[in-house]
């Protein structure tokens, strides 16, 4: 097993190893819980506890004439229950609002672990924690459709195109169940693993090219070492950016795929 030293540190600069899932935290290995509390485990757990911690302060006496701190909250769950909820599925949005918000608050937070000194990844550059999201975002897509309009009638919904000619049905439906109950997940889950797995190895590659320019020997690669980190600082806020745009995609295709299910129409 390979540990790091440290409370959430890798050593640096950071390498492979901070991909192993199992990596342990130091002081819990060897007893019970050491190979279910890793590292990654942690940092969710820790992101969980941001996320409750920022709305219950934040909005704990909320008043006609927002604080600064209301303000925030109301801010960040105002984005999502305005440009995400009620733009994409309209008034009936509004109900799905908190489960949004909360997903988006969530994801931004355990993608903000990449470019966290110390932690230096985020949970989601691993396959396991987007899948997770994306299941639960299934099963209430599936559940809404289910709902609306029955267990056969939601399959009608989801893979009859309307206005198509019966002889092309039987070359669609198939792609349409695929598509629309199988594949959704699956895309949902991969597209926030890949774009976290990229970042972070992007950030690895000019931060360890760095380091092994600077100690390569000549004197003449250390401005290459220099420029090295020099972009190493511009993706990090190149990251960030992805970051935020990653948190919102994942919401954004979650509000749509729920307006699907509820939709009358395919």
């Amino acid at each position: 097993m390979i540990t790091q030293p440290g409370f959430l540190a890798s050593e640096f600069p950071p390498g492979p190893e901070v991909f192993d899932y199992k990596t342990l935290i130091p002081s819990l290995e060897g007893s019970p819980w050491g190979h279910a509390f890793t590292k990654l485990t942690l940092l969710v757990w820790i992101a969980v506890a941001i996320v409750i911690v920022f709305f219950l302060v934040t909005y704990r006496n909320p008043t006609l004439v927002p604080s600064k701190k209301q303000w925030l909250a109301e801010s960040v769950y105002g984005v999502v229950r305005n440009n995400i909820a009620t733009d994409i599925i309209g008034p009936q949005g509004v109900r799905f609002a908190p489960y949004l918000a909360t997903i988006f608050c969530f994801v931004f937070v355990t993608n903000l672990w990449s470019i966290v000194p110390f932690a230096q990844i985020s949970p989601n550059s691993h396959l396991a924690f987007p899948a997770v999201l994306a299941v639960l975002t299934w099963f209430i897509y599936i559940g809404l459709g289910v709902k609306k309009h029955g267990f056969f009638g939601y399959l009608k919904h989801a893979c009859v195109q309307p206005g198509v000619p019966w002889l092309v049905q039987p070359i669609l439906i198939p792609i349409e169940f695929i598509s629309n109950l199988v594949l959704r997940p699956i895309t949902l889950a991969v597209r926030l693993f890949a774009n976290m797995f990229a970042g972070h190895m992007i950030l690895l590659v000019f931060t360890l090219g760095g380091v092994a320019l600077w100690n390569a020997g000549p004197l003449l690669l250390k401005p290459a070492a220099l420029g090295s980190w020099a972009f190493a600082i511009i993706m990090t806020l190149f990251e960030l950016f992805i970051l935020s745009l990653q948190a919102y995609v994942f919401t954004l295709l979650s509000a749509t795929y729920f307006q699907s299910s509820i939709s009358e129409e395919h």
